[in-house]
């Protein structure tokens, strides 16, 4: 899909304000509202955008311990990251999986309700891994700059 800079304006009024009204959408975009419309559902079904979420702040909801995990295979095939995924995707407390290049193959950021469930949510990674593993643990212990969005500006220059 072509994105030109309405299209790129679009995502980047959704991304900072998901809840603008389609008539407020169009009027910062110079667009009618159905023809506003529409290319908003286009770029939804190229995959652009979606799913829209609401983001809580678990340290005003509840306690909770939030920790990064960084994992080491022994297994590198393709099947083994993959037995690896689909187990790890079980887990609803591991809110976030990328597999990285560099000294360790998978990042993980785990919320958790308290240290025991982290220390049962581990104990769990391990026994899904087969073979040697190395797994690192990361407490955070705060979060100085959370995500925000993509700086689309840069990341979309034509």
């Amino acid at each position: 899909m072509r994105l030109d800079k309405i299209n790129r304006n679009i995502l980047s009024l959704l991304q900072s304000d998901a809840r603008i009204t389609n008539q407020q959408l169009a009027e910062k975009v110079s667009l009618s509202p159905s023809s506003c419309l529409n290319r908003v559902k286009k770029l939804e079904q190229a995959g652009l955008i979606g799913p829209y979420i609401g983001v809580v702040n678990l340290e005003r909801a509840c306690r909770s311990v939030m920790a990064i995990i960084t994992v080491k295979l022994q297994d590198q095939s393709t099947e083994g990251f993959q037995n690896f995924l689909s187990c790890a995707n079980d887990i609803p407390e591991l809110v976030e999986c990328y597999t990285v290049s560099g000294g360790f193959d998978m990042f993980l950021r785990v919320a958790a309700a308290d240290m025991t469930r982290y220390n049962q949510i581990v104990d769990q990674l391990l026994d899904i891994i087969p073979g040697k593993v190395n797994l690192s643990s990361h407490i955070v212990l705060s979060t100085d700059k959370p995500f925000r969005g993509y700086a689309l500006d840069s990341l979309l220059e034509e």
